[in-house]
């Protein structure tokens, strides 16, 4: 179902005025085709348009009876023209295929966790935001806090010399990055991007859809943008789970492909490097991810080296 923009709803209601004017109007009375008892002529001023057709009141009845429907037509077919124009500019507002956050479920709505650990961590987040001029971001969860971890050495090699801020958190969702993206010290920096890989969580079991999960990795990268307007940034699918290819996987490339419509080419862009840990056959082998989720060191690599063409790129180096 079709649902016009406020502009043409009111073009709308005022079309179906004059389809009213036209069919149950002043001059179906006066003609006897009006239904019901009252089917008689109305008296002058009974209609709100009657002043314009005063030049009509001295033609025979049926005379001003057809000019009032002539005009009144011309009248309807303006005000649908107007509409159609309305209903167009306000979709191409719109690019077509972008998506929409919908935020009536739990992937788009900020919550933050329980746990001391959780806490520790966001408050060592804020921290280092506060005491950096980071121009790189890396958000995400426990596959990007694992940076600090089996990925420190390449992370030392590629973003070291960057000043970068890991702010992964293990086992987040996208919901518990929208809330952390409010209150913390996100706004005390200004960086020049901000790499987003978040989702694999969110898709455990029936907690939620590829279209919510979508919508979740949609309305981080539009506050991210809302907060730093001078800001890129780089959407990563998210990374191929488990052993072979399995409905978890599928779930998660839907949601990514989801939220790859938001790219614009220029401060939104997008990147699916999840081939690059897989065999041909879309094997997931342990020697990348040994419990075919989390990275090590080799994975680290490949994922520094697979991003590093287009991380440079945006930050213009």
């Amino acid at each position: 179902m079709t649902v016009l923009p406020p502009k043409s709803l009111s073009i709308a209601r005022l079309a179906v005025y004059c389809v009213n004017e036209t069919h149950d109007g002043p001059d179906a009375r006066a003609m006897g085709t009006h239904d019901g008892p009252e089917a008689k002529r109305a008296p002058a001023g009974h209609s709100p348009t009657s002043d314009i057709f005063h030049p009509f009141r001295q033609l025979e009845p049926l005379t001003m009876i057809l000019a009032r429907r002539s005009l009144l037509r011309f009248g309807l077919a303006t005000i649908l023209a107007v509409g159609l124009q309305l209903a167009v500019v306000d979709r191409v507002a719109t690019p077509a295929g972008a998506a929409e956050a919908n935020q009536d479920h739990a992937a788009v709505t900020p919550v933050p966790r329980d746990g001391k650990g959780w806490q520790e961590r966001h408050a060592t987040i804020n921290e280092r935001l506060k005491q950096t001029d980071t121009q790189l971001v890396f958000i995400g969860d426990s596959i990007t806090q694992g940076w600090e971890g089996r990925g420190k050495d390449a992370w030392a090699k590629f973003y070291g010399p960057r000043k970068a801020v890991n702010m992964g958190i293990g086992g987040d969702r996208t919901q518990h990055v929208l809330w952390r993206l409010d209150h913390g010290n996100f706004d005390l920096v200004k960086p020049k991007l901000a790499v987003v890989m978040i989702g694999t969580n969110n898709s455990n079991g029936k907690d939620n859809t590829a279209e919510e999960i979508g919508d979740g990795i949609v309305a981080i990268a539009k506050r991210l943008r809302t907060k730093q307007p001078q800001m890129k940034v780089l959407i990563l699918a998210t990374f191929p789970r488990g052993e072979k290819p399995n409905a978890q996987r599928e779930k998660n490339a839907k949601s990514s492909e989801i939220a790859s419509k938001l790219a614009d080419g220029e401060m939104i862009h997008y990147l699916d490097i999840g081939a690059k840990f897989l065999e041909a056959d879309g094997t997931l082998s342990r020697e990348i991810m040994p419990d075919l989720l989390h990275l090590n060191e080799k994975s680290y690599t490949i994922w520094a080296e697979a991003i590093e063409g287009k991380v440079k790129e945006l930050l213009g180096e």
